[in-house]
């Protein structure tokens, strides 16, 4: 009897303890001198890049808070977006900017993100690439010429 009144004291004192947590709030002090990072575009649209075409665009931000802005190591959506950032602090009314490589080498549709972790108040932002690479003309089908004298794609 003993053991099994000390089981539901260990019970009812485990779950009165995971119920105290979960409906506890989370306070988070807002820091009214933080970074804040601010973009002049969210999106780059390259349009229509020929194929192995300069598949490089930039992101220009500035800190508009009060203190210095750190960036983390931007994260690409895939292996052909690669973003270089500023390693060094942005000081505040400072600008620079995020560049970022497409691979024009892989042809169809771009539809790309790069996301940016700061200590900035905004602390994640997702940027976006967007356009179409045009096929490789060396691999291209050439065209048959049918005894009327009409061009086939074979």
């Amino acid at each position: 009897m003993k053991k099994i009144t000390l089981f539901v004291a260990l019970l009812l004192v485990s779950a009165i303890g995971v119920f105290a947590q979960a409906t506890e709030p989370v306070k988070i002090e807002d820091n009214p001198n933080a970074p804040e990072i601010s973009f002049d575009k969210m999106v780059h649209d390259y349009g229509t890049v020929a194929f192995g075409g300069d598949g490089v665009c930039t992101f220009k931000f500035t800190n508009i808070g009060k203190e210095p802005l750190i960036l983390q190591q931007p994260q690409s959506s895939c292996g052909c977006t690669v973003p270089t950032w500023p390693k060094e602090p942005v000081l505040p009314g400072a600008s620079d900017e995020i560049k970022v490589t497409y691979n024009t080498k892989k042809t169809g549709p771009i539809n790309k993100t790069v996301t940016v972790r700061s200590n900035a108040k905004n602390n994640t932002v997702v940027l976006r690439i967007t356009g179409t690479v045009q096929p490789n003309p060396a691999q291209q089908l050439p065209e048959k010429i049918t005894g009327e004298g009409t061009p086939v794609n074979k």
